[in-house]
């Protein structure tokens, strides 16, 4: 049975879209740039949310918590990525690496949801509450990293009864054996759908007079 995506009723999730992850001079660029280069992610980005915007599917920004002085110190147990930040200030709040990337800046009416501190989009933010209140039952997750908060975040959307598309060419992660992992190992556990951009962006030019997009 094909998957289909009522506009009114779906949204593309676009995960930590920072400087630090996509631009040149970032500081995680250098060490994602290799599998990002292999599937063409910022240009299957800029063609998943210019696509959703042109054919009325929303766009929400799930961004991870911008470093600020002070940030992890007094934590009890902070996670090994949360170590990483405390040490490299990854995104740090008021630098150029802590804002978006020049082509992935919301536009007037889109939700900006609050900063996550782990992994997961949802976890302690009010990204649920915004996408019931945008009546969305269908996610569709993109951005970074593929096994990381990307993944944390499609999860529990299936947990919260979400319908989950993950877009396997349209991410990226830090190295081959993670994508793997994230779209041929786990995805296929949770994701009711893993499509490419391409198939993804003809489902949206298709939906054109019709309430629905179907992926083929």
């Amino acid at each position: 049975m094909a998957e289909t995506y009522d506009p009114r009723r779906t949204a593309v999730l676009l995960v930590d879209p920072y400087n630090d992850f996509l631009s040149e001079g970032g500081k995680v660029w250098p060490r994602l740039e290799p599998v990002a280069g292999s599937v063409g992610l910022l240009d299957h980005l800029r063609s998943v949310i210019a696509a959703a915007r042109e054919n009325g599917v929303r766009v929400v920004f799930v961004p991870h918590r911008r470093w600020e002085p002070g940030d992890y110190e007094t934590w009890d147990h902070p996670t090994p990525s949360q170590r990483k930040i405390q040490e490299f200030h990854h995104f740090a709040r008021g630098s150029w690496g802590g804002e978006f990337h020049p082509d992935f800046q919301p536009w007037p009416g889109e939700v900006v949801v609050q900063e996550h501190w782990g992994s997961s989009g949802f976890a302690n933010t009010d990204l649920d509450m915004q996408l019931k209140q945008h009546g969305v039952t269908h996610v569709i997750l993109v951005g970074v990293l593929a096994n990381t908060c990307v993944e944390a975040t499609a999860r529990f959307a299936m947990e919260l009864g979400y319908h989950v598309t993950l877009v396997s060419d349209a991410t990226a992660a830090l190295s081959p054996e993670m994508m793997h992992a994230a779209h041929e190992l786990n995805g296929p556990t949770y994701a009711q759908a893993i499509v490419t951009t391409d198939r993804l962006v003809t489902a949206f030019n298709g939906s054109r007079g019709d309430s629905r997009t179907r992926p083929r």
